[in-house]
């Protein structure tokens, strides 16, 4: 019998996945603070990011294809225990402050809409994730996740709903700006560092790696060597752009619907999910606020599991246990136990005081101060023959990469000397 054609929906997978993840709480804080604060003048940077981060991802995604690991595994089994280590290090720090974070601006979220206590919300959105995390089997969570990413939609919706001088906007796209003070490069650092960001790194790559066990090309992590043809490395290209493009448009778009409603007076700086909620006012008018509070939660269902299950994926393969999302919590009591620990970490983090959106905005600058050393990483990883054998980079590749990872770097250190 003849099998039946997959739908494009159906062949999107963990490239499609990863790209709305990026559009997590802390990514919906930055993009809204960016049009706020600077207006439409820092739209090119949606435009400018889309080609660097499909590639970065699409290495992260080729490693674990081809290997069979996540690129802990890879670092673990190749390289030096000091470099993995470093990595783990930069991994998890970023990771448990970004999932405090979204925690906080998930269950301020609740709190703006339904009005119970803040410890509340914040206690049950960390179960309710936890429980999907140990207890749903990774098909059904793998479709679940991609559900998720429709809640994003209301941000282009908004944007449309609103007046807008589209000749401006393409003006500001395609026209690079920006001005060299503090402010400006650390919104520089925190949009890129959400973009391109140290967990989805992991993430994907392990991600590829599941998506071959669910298919039985191979039996587990490291366990067996994939047989692949040059039409997986096609449907890795296509998940992975079409992944990268839905989320640049989805930043674009929360830049576009804030800049021309909150940040159309002039300059202001967001500092609650109240404040946020009034972008989407002219949408929906006073039901902006469940909107806004959809958005936000939507997201931060996406994007906390996979904040978590990076961290356990980094870290399972560095230590050697036996770890996947397939696998049940009796047989991978090491995987689950770091995810259950990360998750706890980040609620403490969420009581430091810090209001949750500035929170967020700050998390979104330490992913970017963090990405690279970890971008070189993968760039030595991609270009290891030994590793990757005739599928190591080519030459756009290694452009895109080290351009990114020297941008990166070099906005890192401005925001220390300016």
């Amino acid at each position: 019998m003849k099998e039946k054609k997959k739908s494009i929906w159906q062949r999107l997978g963990p490239g499609f996945i990863t790209g709305a993840a990026d559009d997590d709480p802390s990514g919906i804080a930055t993009y809204s603070q960016t049009g706020a604060m600077f207006g439409y003048s820092h739209l090119w940077v949606a435009f400018f990011t889309f080609p660097l981060m499909l590639v970065v991802q699409e290495m992260c995604g080729r490693i674990g294809t081809v290997t069979g690991n996540g690129l802990s595994g890879v670092m673990r089994k190749f390289y030096s225990k000091k470099m993995l280590a470093i990595a783990l290090v930069l991994l998890l720090g970023a990771n448990i402050v970004n999932i405090g974070a979204d925690l906080g601006a998930m269950a301020s979220a609740m709190n703006l809409v339904f009005g119970l206590p803040f410890v509340f919300w914040l206690i049950l959105v960390t179960v309710i994730s936890l429980t999907l995390q140990v207890l749903v089997p990774y098909p059904a969570y793998a479709k679940f996740l991609k559900y998720l990413t429709l809640s994003l939609f209301a941000y282009v919706l908004a944007a449309f709903a609103v007046k807008q001088d589209w000749s401006v906007i393409a003006h500001a796209t395609f026209t690079p700006s920006l001005v060299f003070d503090k402010v400006s490069i650390m919104n520089l650092v925190a949009i890129l560092g959400t973009t391109i960001s140290p967990y989805l790194f992991f993430w994907q790559a392990d991600e590829e790696v599941e998506e071959e066990i669910t298919h039985n090309k191979i039996l587990g992590f490291g366990i067996g060597k994939p047989k692949l043809s040059k039409q997986d490395f096609k449907d890795l290209w296509i998940d992975t752009g079409i992944g990268m493009l839905f989320s640049n448009l989805i930043m674009f778009f929360i830049m576009v619907t804030v800049a021309s409603t909150i940040g159309a007076n002039g300059p202001v700086t967001i500092e609650t999910a109240t404040e946020a909620a009034q972008a989407l006012r002219p949408l929906v008018g006073d039901f902006a606020y469940l909107l806004f509070a959809l958005g936000i939660v939507g997201t931060g269902m996406l994007a906390v599991p996979i904040l978590a299950g990076s961290a356990s994926f980094a870290v399972s393969e560095a230590f050697g246990w036996s770890g996947g999302l397939e696998k049940k919590f009796r047989d991978a009591r090491g995987f689950y136990g770091v995810m259950i620990v990360a998750m706890l970490i980040g609620l403490i983090v969420s009581f430091i005081g810090i209001p949750p959106f500035q929170m967020l905005y700050y998390t979104a600058v330490l992913n970017g101060l963090a990405a690279p050393l970890l971008l070189v990483f993968i760039l030595c990883i991609s270009n290891n023959k030994k590793i990757m054998g005739a599928h190591t980079n080519k030459p756009l590749s290694n452009i895109l990469g080290i351009f990114i990872t020297v941008v990166m770097a070099a906005a890192g250190i401005a925001l220390f000397v300016f």
